[in-house]
């Protein structure tokens, strides 16, 4: 790799991540089930109708894996809990779930591991997607009591915690596009998601608080908008959909507002005087946590509300079909601390590249995503230079995994996984990454 740890300031943190449902194993240890297996069990919306019953079986290799995690030299696993797991039903504790995350937490810090805990990685108990999920004012409450449960027993030993993982994902993605579960596509079940899951996130963070819970944070996912020309419509498209998928999440949480281009088509349909849960929403963090992967390219269609479309764009791209655009993270970056963070710390949270590795000769070449990670870590060198307050660079994924509709096929880990004998393989990049962290 180009870049080395002494190339980053004293203290700058480098970490890897994983989440719940797509490693764990959700057969095991008494988790109840969830959206995500009832959509897999919907034929044509996953890959194979695969699910997360088996994964990669962390839930029985996590100390063989938490090795790993120690050997490449990184300070920080970012790791996700599974609701499920933890209360089955959504509100009956499984201690055998509190036990595992229990365990997990010890594993990590014997190992020299700072823990950082991301609460839900879109893991909802089935029963209470029954009473309407993300849609249903009543999920913050839910979510608060979850958060109390798993952040009493664990989270005195936290370095990060932060309540809901991409909430973009958990709300427009899985609500107007359909594209994850529950699948739907209804415009006002996406307004209530959309405004939901930000209320869970401060319900969560004012519980974190009441515990003492220390290091609380938002982490958000980022797709950098590129007008597909310079018409007037067509800028106005890029701006809708910056605003949709970047600038309501930080805005809500960072300035206690939602942005007036996306108010537009979703006011209608928000919850009754949603304006007075902003306080709520958008008190204090300690930190901002930002995944970026991609642009894309919008154009304006006559299509209703929002008035957009993707575009294919001429850049190379992933495995994913995701252009490859590592300016994204810098402007990212920048744009964040400058309009939302100020001085607050930012991390890199989620970063990285899906390609179609294989083994030969027991070893995986995987150049692009060591070619990628540098490019991406030179925005972030880039912005630091700059006076941008970053702290860590957090790569997605420890390992191959459940890419939720897209099964096993997308392999974004630094580790490979045969999803036959679940049998682990470091890759080139992981090797790269660890020489690269000693020096």
């Amino acid at each position: 790799m180009k870049y080395r740890r002494s190339d980053f300031p004293e203290g700058f943190l480098f970490g890897t991540a994983t989440s719940s449902y797509q490693i764990e194993g959700h057969a095991y240890g008494g988790a109840g089930r969830t959206h995500w297996d009832d959509y897999a069990a919907t034929p044509g919306n996953v890959v194979r109708a695969e699910n997360g019953a088996v994964a990669c079986d962390h839930f029985h290799r996590y100390e063989s894996d938490l090795d790993l995690v120690a050997a490449a030299g990184f300070d920080c696993y970012r790791f996700s809990t599974s609701w499920a797991r933890v209360m089955p039903d959504g509100k009956t504790v499984n201690p055998g779930g509190l036990d595992f995350y229990d365990r997990l937490t010890d594993a990590m810090l014997e190992r020299g591991i700072k823990p950082c805990a991301t609460l839900y990685h879109w893991e909802l108990p089935s029963p209470l997607a029954d009473k309407g999920g993300w849609r249903n004012r009543d999920i913050a409450d839910h979510f608060a009591e979850f958060t109390e449960t798993i952040m009493s027993r664990i989270g005195d030993r936290m370095y990060s915690v932060a309540p809901i993982n991409e909430p973009w994902c958990v709300a427009w993605l899985s609500h107007f596009m359909g594209l994850q579960a529950p699948g739907i596509r209804d415009i006002r079940a996406t307004a209530r998601a959309m405004h939901h899951v930000l209320l869970a996130h401060g319900r969560s963070i004012e519980v974190m608080r009441g515990l003492g819970v220390q290091n609380l944070g938002g982490v958000f996912n980022f797709e950098w908008s590129t007008p597909a020309d310079d018409s007037e419509a067509t800028r106005a498209a890029a701006d809708r959909y910056d605003g949709i998928y970047n600038r309501w999440f930080l805005g809500g949480v960072f300035k206690g507002e939602y942005p007036k281009n996306v108010l537009e088509g979703l006011e209608p349909h928000m919850p009754a005087n949603w304006q007075d849960d902003m306080t709520l929403i958008s008190q204090k963090v300690d930190w901002c946590g930002i995944n970026y992967y991609t642009r894309k390219v919008i154009a304006a269609n006559n299509e209703p509300w929002p008035h957009l479309q993707e575009v294919e764009g001429p850049l190379p791209k992933t495995l994913m079909g995701w252009e490859i655009y590592p300016e994204g993270l810098y402007n990212f970056l920048t744009r964040t601390a400058k309009e939302y963070t100020g001085d607050l710390p930012l991390y890199v949270t989620e970063n990285g590249l899906a390609s179609p590795d294989v083994i030969e000769d027991g070893a995986v070449n995987d150049q692009p995503r060591i070619d990628y990670l540098d490019d991406h870590m030179h925005s972030v060198k880039r912005a630091l230079d700059e006076g941008v307050p970053v702290n860590g660079y957090y790569i997605w994924s420890l390992m191959d995994n459940y890419e939720w509709s897209l099964g096993y096929e997308k392999r974004f880990g630094l580790v490979h996984v045969d999803f036959d004998s679940l049998a682990r393989t470091p890759k080139a990049s992981y090797h790269a990454l660890a020489k690269a962290l000693k020096d």
